[in-house]
């Protein structure tokens, strides 16, 4: 298992400058790319933003099929085992989400039963958490990881401490949602009310009387007009390009307040833990709602049994595809990693993508704008391999309940 360098910055990480960055230093759009590549750095997300039942059901996922993903939060990748694949390879450019999955994972085969899972990963405030990591979790973890998680943070505390407080908090993506809330109250409006809804009915009409007139406003407007605005939900200067291009202003506040009327209004609030994160700011108690997937009591065994079947490896996709025999592999999952991609790195990662893919494999990633970003791309040879899953594609990005992407896309492998 590669060892991790968890304080190397963005300077010394060449995996991640060599995906992300495409302009000379000096030009507007290079200084853009630096900026997020320091942001990107630390820990971006707690818990990753792309709904697991939509990924299953696009790749039809079946006990025995070998599947590479994008790690980001671990959250998927955990819930992939409850289906019986025969491996996952779990690959990420950054060292802070390869020792939250490495963690997570242990934390499956090491703690005490579900409950115990449930409250370390899952509940607020829960202050035995270090020791049950002490305890349990960290004698099996490899020295890098556990190097990790021992470490200290800016404020001192331990690293694994975050667990005894909101875990959910942290990140680019926690400190966003605190900055967006904070917005938000300026404005008079308490975002966590929604988290009182009752119906899709009162969704909707929280939803139209206090967060649609926040993008009216004029510092929320002036601030969704600047990409470094967004860098901390995740999104690079590509991808705030692709969002803008969806928009009949040219802006992204009408996108933006639509993905969010989505996220707010088109699930109940009982079955949709991204919208708890993002508006109550934590999961929902058992009273409230449902955890997400991977949490789930009915999945914890099979999980739990699963778990040595991952590798979690520090490396892009296509790094890790290189190594793989041809035909090997039957289910690919992006993310929305190939928005930040040029046309060369969109076809060195299919070459392999379509060199090791088994016959009828399925590829699944998610866009920011609607149009898949690899139509027009590919070399004609290999885009000769696939099959675009157009129906079946359209219907299950209205099923996503994280509601942030314009679209979701599944390739499969032609005979």
């Amino acid at each position: 298992m590669t060892e991790l360098v968890p304080e190397a910055g963005f300077g010394k990480n060449r995996k991640l400058k060599s995906a992300l960055l495409q302009h000379r230093p000096l030009s507007r759009q290079g200084f853009s790319e630096r900026l997020f590549g320091l942001l990107f750095s630390g820990l971006v997300y707690p818990q990753i933003w792309e709904d697991p039942e939509v990924d299953m059901q696009a790749m039809e996922l079946k006990p025995g099929h070998r599947i590479v993903t994008i790690g980001s939060g671990g959250c998927n990748m955990l819930a992939y085992l409850s289906r019986s694949p025969a491996s996952i390879d779990v690959v990420d450019l950054n060292p802070h989400h390869i020792a939250l999955n490495r963690m997570k994972l242990t934390a499956f085969r090491t703690l005490p039963g579900h409950l115990t899972v449930t409250r370390f990963l899952a509940e607020e405030q829960q202050a035995d958490n270090s020791a049950l990591f002490d305890q349990h979790i960290a004698p099996h973890l490899d020295a890098g990881t556990r190097a990790y998680w021992n470490g200290r943070s800016l404020t001192g505390r331990r690293r694994i401490s975050v667990f005894t407080r909101n875990f959910y908090r942290t990140g680019l993506l926690g400190r966003f949602i605190a900055v967006s809330h904070l917005l938000a109250r300026l404005h008079g409006v308490d975002l966590t009310g929604l988290a009182e809804a009752k119906s899709l009915r009162e969704q909707r009409q929280f939803f139209d009387e206090r967060i649609a007139p926040l993008f009216e406003k004029p510092l929320i407007r002036w601030l969704t007009n600047r990409k470094s605005s967004l860098f901390g939900l995740g999104i690079p200067p590509q991808q705030y390009d692709e969002l803008a291009s969806v928009s009949a202003s040219g802006t992204i506040a009408p996108v933006l307040k639509e993905r969010l009327e989505k996220l707010a209004c088109h699930f109940p609030m009982r079955e949709n833990y991204f919208a708890w994160q993002a508006f109550a700011r934590r999961y929902p108690r058992a009273h409230e709602g449902a955890l997400p997937d991977y949490l789930k009591p009915d999945y914890y065994h099979a999980i739990r049994d699963n778990a040595e079947r991952v590798s979690v490896h520090h490396a892009s996709f296509t790094e890790l595809l290189a190594g793989k025999d041809a035909a090997s592999i039957d289910r690919f999952v992006l993310l929305d990693a190939q928005d930040w991609m040029t046309d060369r790195q969109l076809n060195d990662l299919w070459t392999e993508i379509s060199r090791t893919a088994a016959p009828g494999a399925r590829v699944i990633f998610r866009t920011a704008a609607e149009k898949s970003v690899i139509e027009g791309r590919l070399s004609p040879a290999i885009d000769a391999q696939w099959t675009y899953l157009a129906e079946p594609s359209a219907a299950l990005h209205l099923q996503d309940r994280s509601a942030i992407y314009g679209g979701f896309h599944i390739y499969e492998k032609r005979a």
